[in-house]
């Protein structure tokens, strides 16, 4: 009879998976952090995310004596909002490549790889949604267009404190950076700057073009997520999850064909709630 507390085979999986979803949630944590983002909006089954847009019209206040106030007319408007989606992803090793390679090698090694090209996917993702935005700005140097990206902000959030970040490409600073006194911290795969040149936070990464620099208010960014420990999974499917939810997995052997195989899920965007305050700042040809 086995003793009591022996750690078993199915004891260490859980630790791997464990390990896995702790590693994700820690990055992104740290990168809402860095990025200022204080609105985490996780998705109930059966809902759709809906944001509403306040506008109108202040009346007079010249009132005469014994006149008639004028009402001051406002209305809320639905801003179309694009709906998230649950990615899936799998991988599975054979039995003859954990022979031939060992366990740590062919399963293992390769989870973590792919840890870090989801990372990847929802990287690119968010850059892509931040290409949508309308504001314009632009600059015949790196300084003059992330000022003028500055500046843009202050008009399009001028009823608000703005605390700015910007997303640039690290081939676009690198030179300010080789001169400049500063630190570069890490976050889910990217470096920041925080305070930069006094304007704000700098996230860098090569995801973002060349030449551009995307700029809009912390304030601005909401995550949207589905929590895959919620939402009706967890009634259905059996996945390992850290306290955020953001992502799953679940590893287990397939004795069909002799493969161990990994399903990872994850559905989350990080949006900006004002597309028209998403600014677009090209460096180079600027006034």
């Amino acid at each position: 009879m086995a003793e009591t507390n022996l750690i078993t085979k199915s004891d260490l999986t859980r630790a791997r998976e464990i390990d896995f979803v702790t590693a994700f949630g820690g990055s992104i944590a740290k990168l809402m952090e860095a990025i200022g983002v204080t609105r985490q909006i996780p998705k109930q089954a059966g809902t759709t995310l809906k944001a509403y847009k306040a506008s109108g019209k202040l009346a007079t206040g010249e009132v005469g004596e014994g006149e008639t106030i004028p009402l001051s007319k406002y209305e809320t408007t639905v801003v179309d909002m694009q709906e998230i989606t649950l990615k899936k992803w799998r991988k599975a090793a054979s039995a003859e490549a954990i022979i031939d390679r060992g366990y740590d090698q062919a399963v293992d090694m390769l989870t973590d790889e792919m840890l870090r090209d989801v990372q990847k996917t929802i990287r690119k993702d968010f850059f892509d949604l931040l290409g949508k935005g309308t504001g314009e700005a632009k600059g015949d140097t790196f300084q003059a267009a992330i000022a003028q990206a500055w500046g843009k902000l202050q008009v399009l959030f001028e009823d608000d404190s703005v605390n700015a970040v910007y997303f640039l490409n690290p081939l676009d600073v690198a030179d300010y950076l080789a001169g400049a006194p500063i630190t570069l911290q890490t976050a889910f795969g990217m470096s920041y700057v925080e305070n930069f040149m006094g304007l704000g936070t700098v996230i860098l990464n090569s995801s973002v073009p060349q030449g551009t620099i995307y700029a809009t208010a912390k304030e601005n960014l909401v995550l949207y997520y589905i929590p895959v420990n919620g939402a009706d999974l967890g009634s259905a499917f059996e996945f390992t999850a850290d306290d955020t939810g953001y992502i799953g997995i679940h590893e287990e052997a397939d004795y069909t064909n002799m493969t161990a195989a990994d399903t990872v899920v994850c559905g989350m965007t990080l949006f900006a709630e004002r597309v028209d305050g998403v600014v677009k700042a090209t460096i180079g040809g600027g006034e």
